[in-house]
């Protein structure tokens, strides 16, 4: 069969020289379902009106944007008074805070620190040899103390099984 008019039509459809009424002709050309091989390159250039037809919206398009676009309707709850109130009752509590330490730091701050008074210090004891006596007491008392804590500590460690170590070579 010879396609020299259609040839023609393509040739003259790339140079943009072709009618609307041509135009229809190679599309009804390429809908066919045999097309020459050597044409058939350019089936799939005419017949994308026909594929972009049957891809439609669908006929649930505007419902499912309307969906989309339409918020449900929230409806109010009603809050307790003790609820709304709740952000003041914090703020209150952190200015009670604050105030009460301003208080306490002005406060230790303001005090009279009581400077030590050389003079009115008097001496416990009047006899040098009982004050000596008093003090090598309590140095005994602490010398058993630590004499007592270390026979503990080498009890404890003594308690505890040695070891057999053995260097392997």
């Amino acid at each position: 069969m010879d396609y020299k008019y259609i040839e023609q039509l393509l040739e003259r459809y790339w140079a943009c020289e072709t009618s609307l009424d041509e135009e229809a002709i190679l599309r009804a050309f390429f809908r066919q379902k045999d097309v020459p091989a050597h044409l058939l390159p350019y089936k799939s250039l005419f017949a994308y009106a026909d594929a972009a037809r049957a891809d439609g919206l669908g006929r649930d398009f505007d419902e499912r944007i309307l969906a989309q676009v339409e918020r449900p309707t929230v409806k109010a709850r009603r809050i307790p008074a003790r609820r709304r109130m709740m952000p003041l009752f914090k703020a209150a509590a952190v200015v009670t805070v604050i105030v009460s330490l301003g208080a306490v730091g002005q406060h230790m701050f303001d005090r009279p620190r009581p400077d030590y008074d050389y003079d009115a210090y008097r001496d416990t004891y009047t006899d040098p040899q009982s004050a000596y006596g008093s003090v090598s007491e309590a140095l005994q008392i602490v010398s058993e103390s630590f004499r007592k804590s270390q026979t503990h500590e080498n009890d404890s460690l003594s308690a505890v099984p040695a070891q057999k170590t053995t260097c392997k070579e």
